[in-house]
């Protein structure tokens, strides 16, 4: 028997001690129902406001919310693996693609072989 505000007076709510083991337990249930409920009405409102707001900003939530060190990784992927590396600072790399960097145009006007950089 699932308990309401019409079979369950308001003098019941204030006094737990008149009901039975088998009306506690049921009022149990029925209020762990009513939480799990209410607590997927308000996940759902707090989504579509998120939503909403991602909206608002120009973005998708998805984008706001993916772990940002796989973005990076994905944007890390899609580079085009380096060829050349500078001996003088192995941190500076080049693909071999697009406008040469000014380390190798320098080693190149002293007359060093682009080659001598490769990876």
């Amino acid at each position: 028997m699932a308990f309401n505000r019409h079979n369950f007076g308001e003098t019941n709510l204030h006094d737990l001690n008149t009901l039975s083991r088998t009306e506690l337990e049921q009022l149990k249930i029925d209020v762990d129902a009513a939480l799990s409920s209410l607590a997927e009405r308000e996940r759902r409102a707090a989504l579509d406001a998120a939503i909403k707001a991602a909206a608002a900003h120009g973005f998708r939530l998805d984008e706001l919310t993916a772990d940002p060190s796989l973005r990076m990784r994905a944007r890390m992927k899609s580079k085009n693996p380096a060829k050349f590396r500078n001996p003088e600072n192995p941190e500076q790399t080049w693909s071999g693609r697009g406008r040469k960097p000014q380390w190798i145009k320098d080693a190149e006007a002293e007359g060093a072989n682009i080659e001598e950089f490769s990876i």
